[in-house]
């Protein structure tokens, strides 16, 4: 039986959280007492809604307003017409949503809805509804099914009719309606809810993990795109490593990035192994703990990703060891598939790709025992990554043994030191050959071609192996290699 004096720490907490929301949205009452008067004056009803409440609640409200109102769009647009600083149509008009922007604000307005799915595609049959009750009973979770409205007095009256309060205050999702149905009509919802598991650290409603079990295959209706968008929200979160676990659970993984969930390779008591999964969630959690600002997508992924390379390329070793000989390279390789097949953009892919690579080079510094042309290279080929791979490589380390762990640390704060060092002498991050190409051309008396590239390659390796020279001493060193034959 709850006590009356836990009731009652819940019900204060309750107070504080809607008087701090009203304060926050008190903050807005340029835009929104406006708003709720033009509305009023026209007979509609207008409510701020959906995730707009719920992080005005919890103290996080962002500059993107949600409303929702009886009044048609075309009302709507006209409401807006003269007040708003702009407005737009990004292919909202169709489903009901009018956009613009007032002060900084990004306002949606959408019609009262009441949709039907085809529950093949995502895509809803729009139907305008009459009731606030039947717009919020649609959405996906009850935390985001709480209103505001916005009166056409300034005042703002809190609206819960599902419960969403009791839920945020519980730190659980659950969905308004069966979530079998919430699902079956749009199975993207499943993927949100690991991602609010990532950004607000809630759990799962027990019924919404056994739907989100017994439904993953549906996934398989949601475009690559839409899941990319997702898990990137969902990996930029506060709580990455909780929503992928999330996904591992319930097999979401095992459709949109199998990978992952490949990692939990099994052990057994002859070939023991680090479990690379689990080592991979704490490379991000480090990894996230190294962030100076916004979160870092590049690093998150190149550190969730980092070691997906294990799993085929793993051999058990005479004597119970066991090896993952070249798993950076198969790795890099997997990331490209990967995010490819997620419609990532060729850059943020490659980077990505680059960054696992590279992960693993540190590991030949040994004792401070690269040559200055080793650190070069090294430089080079992290290029503007490099302060990404210096977070990754310490990321990496998980070793339990303190001794070992500091021995690492030392180790690259030594690497970055050298660098430091060979970057004020010789500018490492705009190494270049000695000679361009017009150079080289005059030099050798070539033509544009092929061979004046092969040349220039020939003495940027020359340059990262014996650092600077003069002209002169570039010119001899490329004479002889192109009298020696050069290929």
């Amino acid at each position: 039986m709850v006590s009356q004096k836990y009731e009652d720490a819940v019900e204060d907490r309750r107070a504080r959280l809607l008087a701090a929301a009203a304060v926050t949205l008190g903050r807005l009452s340029d835009v929104l007492t406006p708003l709720g008067e033009m509305f009023a004056a026209q007979g509609h009803q207008l409510y701020l809604v959906g995730g707009s409440v719920r992080d005005a609640v919890l103290g996080r409200l962002g500059t993107d307003l949600d409303f929702t109102t009886d009044a048609r769009p075309e009302v709507v647009q006209g409401i807006l017409r003269g007040w708003a600083d702009q407005m737009w149509d990004t292919g909202g008009l169709a489903f009901g949503t009018v956009s613009g922007a007032k002060d900084g604000q990004q306002i949606e307005i959408t019609t009262f809805r009441s949709d039907s799915y085809d529950r093949v595609s995502r895509n809803p049959e729009v139907t305008f509804g009459d009731t606030l009750e039947g717009d919020l009973v649609r959405r996906d979770f009850t935390v985001n099914a709480m209103a505001v409205r916005i009166g056409g007095d300034g005042n703002l009256e809190f609206v819960d009719p599902l419960n969403g309060l009791d839920a945020l205050l519980a730190g659980v999702l659950d969905t308004p309606a069966a979530p079998e149905d919430s699902f079956d009509d749009d199975p993207l919802r499943m993927l949100r809810a690991a991602r609010f598991v990532a950004q607000l650290g809630f759990e799962l409603a027990p019924r919404v993990r056994a739907a989100m079990t017994a439904m993953a295959g549906e996934i398989d209706r949601i475009t690559a795109e839409r899941i990319h968008t997702e898990l990137d929200k969902l990996i930029g979160g506060q709580y990455p490593t909780e929503g992928i676990d999330v996904m591992c659970e319930t097999g979401l993984a095992a459709r949109v990035l199998p990978e992952i969930p490949a990692m939990q390779l099994e052990i057994d008591e002859h070939h023991q192994h680090k479990d690379v999964y689990q080592h991979s969630l704490t490379v991000l959690r480090q990894a996230i703990d190294q962030e100076e600002g916004d979160p870092d997508l590049v690093l998150r992924w190149a550190a969730l990703l980092h070691d997906i390379g294990k799993p085929p390329t793993k051999r058990n070793e005479p004597g119970g060891g066991v090896s993952f000989h070249h798993h950076e390279v198969v790795g890099a390789k997997m990331v490209r598939k990967r995010l490819r097949a997620l419609k990532y953009p060729k850059q943020f892919t490659e980077d990505v790709a680059r960054l696992v690579y590279l992960h693993l080079r540190f590991h030949g510094y040994n004792k401070g025992q690269w040559t200055d042309s080793a650190v070069r290279r090294y430089v080079t080929d992290g290029a503007e990554l490099l302060p990404r791979l210096h977070k990754l490589v310490r990321a990496d380390c998980t070793t339990r043994n303190k001794r070992r762990a500091a021995q690492l640390q030392a180790t690259y704060d030594d690497l970055e030191v050298r660098i430091a060092r060979l970057q004020e002498a010789e500018d490492l991050a705009r190494v270049r050959p000695d000679l361009d190409g017009n150079a080289i051309m005059e030099l050798l008396g070539l033509p544009p071609g092929p061979q004046v590239g092969r040349a220039w390659r020939y003495l940027k390796e020359l340059r990262l192996d014996r650092g600077p020279m003069t002209a002169e001493e570039a010119e001899q060193a490329l004479v002889e290699w192109w009298n020696a034959g050069a290929p």
